[in-house]
């Protein structure tokens, strides 16, 4: 399923689903009910989006800290689950995951997921999507007594019922990793307080950074593909462009002629430098034209030649990583690599990543951000003027000044 299929399934089949449920729960209110336990077993709901999980990093740490890892469980689409078993903070047999091949597929694996959900006996689900009806869906159906997620309360977002125990806030001037940690501490708090709280907000940039450790047979096999695809001997420097040739969501590309400039006066400006365009399979054709394009000896195409497993290892065994508002930008910082991060039409205070391997740039037009969680991530726009607004001469000047750092 495409992202326009499983936003209509999500806003039509989920929101039915949210208003059906939130009947049945109106009418078990009227039944006695004990008191919720306090919780131990803890399941998160994050279907998509993993670049949003690598920011959830802290949050889940944080739960495992305090319930136990092995009381910690997450329910992912099949095609994200691969950060979450390099990130380690979850034990792999914990982990939910979803096939989603197609919609009557996605629906049966949805039912088995939540059949093995509900035999876990779970105390409580933090939903950490936004404004989702699927996740929320999802939360209740686990049978988990406390249900913590964001609620459009006065806001104009879609509607997801009354499934949620614990309803807070999506503050829009509070980062996202901040926010997800504060879930986990707010199934501490009294649900008939919530959502104002006295808690001040967490710095989900205390503690150690998520790292990602290869071992040295994953690094030589890595180190072989570079070789093969160089044809060098030799490690070689590399610089790697993610020009995301079909990328999901158009209005966060930039220009893929402006890559190939880019990649030309990298090339001509260090005689020493590699470019490599990476992507996923899908985006080999792409990449490769690309590459076709740039007509010089150091630039090749690496998009489809690795496993996601093994991309990691090629951010680490590289210099400088340019790409948008990706997954990718969150991947990387897992890694020792420099990334160099477009934004435009969404914000990095809320979504950039947190470390100082990240340098932004950012055009910062009065119309920029123009998707958020209370649009669901659709615009007006169709020239995204706030990636244009960032030239070639911006994001080859900070190359530089970080490959010249690192030689």
């Amino acid at each position: 399923m495409n992202v326009s299929s499983m936003r209509r399934a999500d806003r039509w089949i989920g929101g039915c689903a949210c208003i059906f449920l939130t009947v049945v729960r109106r009418l078990l209110d009227w039944l006695p009910e004990r008191p919720p336990a306090e919780p131990r077993r803890i399941l998160f709901v994050k279907l998509a989006e993993q670049g949003s999980t690598v920011l959830a990093y802290r949050a889940l740490r944080e739960a495992a800290e305090r319930y136990g890892r092995d009381n910690i469980y997450f329910l992912v689409l099949e095609e994200n689950r691969f950060i979450l078993d390099v990130l380690e903070v979850i034990p792999p047999e914990n982990v939910v995951a979803l096939r989603s091949g197609s919609l009557v597929g996605l629906c049966w694996e949805g039912l088995k997921g939540i059949h093995r959900l509900r035999k876990l006996r779970l105390d409580a689900a933090i939903d950490l999507e936004f404004f989702a009806r699927s996740s929320v869906a999802a939360a209740y159906l686990s049978g988990a007594r406390k249900r913590v997620g964001f609620h459009s309360h006065h806001g104009e977002s879609w509607y997801r019922g009354g499934l949620l125990t614990h309803r807070l806030v999506l503050n829009p001037h509070i980062h996202t990793g901040d926010l997800l940690l504060f879930m986990v501490r707010s199934l501490e708090l009294p649900p008939e307080e919530l959502p104002a709280s006295g808690v001040p907000v967490p710095d989900a940039q205390d503690g150690p950074e998520p790292g990602f450790q290869p071992s040295p047979d994953e690094v030589d096999a890595v180190r072989t593909i570079i070789a093969r695809e160089t044809g060098q001997d030799e490690p070689v420097r590399l610089v790697l462009l993610n020009a995301n040739c079909s990328d999901l969501m158009p209005l966060r590309r930039w220009p893929e002629e402006r890559y190939v400039e880019l990649a030309r006066r990298l090339i001509d400006q260090f005689p020493d430098l590699w470019v490599g365009f990476t992507g996923a399979p899908s985006e080999q054709d792409g990449a490769g034209k690309l590459v076709a394009e740039i007509a010089r000896d150091r630039c090749v195409c690496l998009a489809g030649r690795t496993t996601l497993r093994q991309l990691l290892i090629l951010y680490s065994l590289s210099e400088v990583l340019v790409t948008n508002d990706s997954g990718p930008a969150h991947f990387a910082t897992l890694t020792p690599i420099h990334v160099v991060t477009l934004f435009g039409p969404e914000t990095p205070a809320l979504f950039g990543a947190r470390t100082p391997r990240n340098h932004v740039l950012w055009a910062q037009l009065p119309c920029s951000p123009c998707v958020n969680a209370y649009n669901h991530r659709q615009s007006f726009c169709r020239t995204n003027l706030c990636m244009t607004g960032i030239s070639v001469d911006d994001v080859f000047e900070k190359v530089c000044e970080l490959y010249t750092k690192r030689r």
